[in-house]
């Protein structure tokens, strides 16, 4: 329940936070299985679903940024790019006939499959 001013860094599926003075990061949050939600103007928060007690809230200095944060953070989860790789290699096979995945030897991989199940 306390504030603290922190920057933060994202980095794929991880976001870095770092005290305002110190150029190491002081911590991370690993964005997977978890909930980014817009909580007032300038303010949104990051809950786990495994661990529902466990909320992070950021605020912005504009809503503008707010949103980017929002949608960034939402795009950046694995499943969220596995499920992108899946849907843009169903749309080039429809287009061309051919998987794309093929020339690399991993189209078979059940990662790569619709009904893939969770890691």
């Amino acid at each position: 329940a306390v504030l603290k001013k922190r920057l933060v860094k994202l980095v794929v599926n991880f976001l870095f936070y770092f005290r305002t003075d110190e150029a190491e990061p002081i911590g991370a949050l690993l964005l997977e299985h978890c909930r980014i939600t817009k909580e007032e103007e300038n303010v949104f928060s990051i809950s786990f679903i495994e661990e529902p007690e466990r909320k992070y809230c950021f605020e912005c200095a504009t809503e503008e940024q707010c949103q980017e944060w929002v949608e960034a953070l939402k795009r950046a989860s694995y499943e969220f790019l596995r499920r992108s790789l899946i849907f843009y290699r169903n749309e080039i096979q429809k287009m061309t006939g051919k998987d794309p995945l093929e020339q690399y030897g991993i189209s078979e991989e059940a990662r790569f499959q619709l009904g893939a199940p969770r890691q």
